[in-house]
């Protein structure tokens, strides 16, 4: 499921909570910088609700009616990302099974690990997934944030040094996109990385899929793929479904000047005599 699991028992919290915290040596680099600047959509000011989401502003669903055009985004499976200069991104994987878990973005000093879960149909997931953590870590607190009510969470590393986390949940149809800052994203929500990265995970284009999932299972995703693979897949798929028509098929449907002729050649059998 991911760092940050879910459920209440303390030790298995805290000790996802700092491999959060941490680099994540599994991961595999997975895109590269690109020069294209994002359009920038402000976002609110802090506040303990998140509104908007779906008409003004992300993290959208790809049914969203005002949903951006994602075509250039990177195709993770359960969502699509959107591109930043100057940005890092890592995919955390399965060693054994080489099942993709979620995906770490890095720009500057900051970064923010991005993961969707199952949600049920007519209830959010968030306030949930919050009560827990905080049921799990005495020194989660709740505070105001610009996607709503999030968590300030100090995490111990190796060597005992302590690093500040946010942790961002937003709700969406059957779905929640969560979000763990750590950096001057985390320490610092007036400074440039921030922004950038608030603004990033805003622009996120969610995929629920129809696949049946059980509330807090994670969304299934595939290794990334570039906006050029899935064009080229698309062309492929279009031409080999060309390739398949068959030959002589009337186009549209028929009427009454149409005629179909069918030609077909009787052979006669062998013959048979009766002796008496």
């Amino acid at each position: 499921m991911g760092l940050f699991g879910f459920g209440k028992k303390k030790h298995q919290s805290e000790e996802a909570l700092e491999a959060a915290a941490e680099e994540n040596e599994e991961a595999v680099d997975a895109a590269e910088n690109v020069d294209e600047a994002q359009e920038v959509v402000a976002l609110p000011e802090s506040s303990a609700e998140y509104e908007g989401r779906g008409d003004e502003r992300g993290p959208w669903d790809v049914e969203d009616e005002n949903v951006p055009d994602y075509d250039e985004y990177l195709d993770m499976g359960s969502y699509y990302l959107p591109f930043l200069k100057g940005i890092e991104l890592r995919v955390k994987a399965n060693r054994a099974t080489q099942q993709v878990l979620g995906t770490t973005i890095t720009y500057g000093s900051s970064s923010v690990e991005i993961e969707a879960f199952a949600a049920p149909k007519t209830l959010g997931l968030w306030d949930d997934v919050r009560a827990d953590l905080i049921e799990a870590n005495k020194d989660a607190k709740e505070v105001e944030g610009v996607f709503g009510t999030e968590l300030a969470l100090p995490v111990t590393v190796k060597g005992g040094r302590k690093v500040l986390t946010r942790i961002v949940g937003v709700d969406g149809p059957r779905w929640m996109l969560r979000g763990i800052f750590s950096g001057k994203a985390a320490t610092d929500p007036e400074g440039e990385e921030a922004k950038a990265l608030n603004q990033f995970f805003a622009d996120i284009v969610v995929e629920r899929g129809d696949n049946p999932l059980a509330p807090r299972d994670l969304i299934p995703m595939h290794p990334p793929v570039a906006p050029a693979e899935r064009k080229a897949a698309k062309a492929a798929a279009e031409e080999a479904e060309q390739k398949t028509e068959i030959p002589g098929k009337p186009k549209g449907p028929f009427d009454s000047d149409q005629q179909v002729e069918v030609k077909t050649t009787l052979s006669r059998g062998p013959m048979f005599s009766e002796v008496r």
